[in-house]
């Protein structure tokens, strides 16, 4: 099997400012730009399913590739990104700090490693991409699959399912290019991104 591994493109909350994760926000003109721009090159892939997050900017991504790649399209509730801001989702930063200060002080000061109040932890975030992946990986019923979903997820994807480590560098409509080979997991290009190892990976 193949599978092209894809970030939907820029987004509305990208150009506002807001704490995004979880919130459903829309794809920029630009971020339509680009999804029309990838959907060029994927054309010729040959890929016969695309599997997608049911968040907005990834089904309209998805919609945007279908125009030239005319094939299956299967939502699948797994591949959304991570809730990360939990309560402060869809505010701006100054919306956060007027509504939940102490929330907002916090994160600011902890980044990550606060548990916002009504977050999802990243051990359930793990569990469900890698339940995702394997669904995916153990349906024979395609050859060559697109997977359109979220950075929080991509990167989970490349930490503790394939196991190469972190990204440093991931951009709006990145693409990875895997092959799945009895069971083996090989990445062989990827495009508009970047891992911190990349000098120790032959893609």
């Amino acid at each position: 099997m193949k599978i092209y591994l894809i970030r939907h493109g820029e987004t509305t909350a990208d150009l506002e400012g807001r704490y995004g994760g979880d919130y459903d926000d829309e794809l920029t003109d630009k971020g339509k730009s680009q999804a029309e721009e990838l959907a060029i090159k994927l054309a010729s892939k040959g890929i016969e399913c695309i599997y997608h997050s049911p968040k907005i900017r990834a089904v309209q991504t998805t919609q945007i590739l279908n125009t030239q790649l005319h094939c299956v399209i299967e939502e699948v509730q797994d591949l959304r990104e991570r809730n990360g801001y939990g309560v402060l989702t869809g505010l701006t930063k100054v919306e956060a700090k007027e509504k939940y200060p102490e929330e907002f002080e916090q994160f600011t000061k902890e980044g990550y490693g606060y548990h916002i109040k009504g977050s999802e932890d990243v051990e359930s975030l793990r569990e469900r991409v890698i339940s995702a992946f394997n669904s995916i990986v153990d349906n024979k019923t395609y050859n060559k699959v697109a997977v359109v979903t979220h950075g929080g997820v991509i990167r989970t994807f490349m930490r503790s399912y394939i196991k190469l480590g972190e990204l440093k560098k991931l951009e709006d409509c990145a693409v990875f290019e895997i092959d799945v080979i009895d069971g083996n997991i090989v990445l062989v290009s990827m495009d508009k991104a970047e891992l911190v190892n990349a000098s120790k990976v032959e893609v």
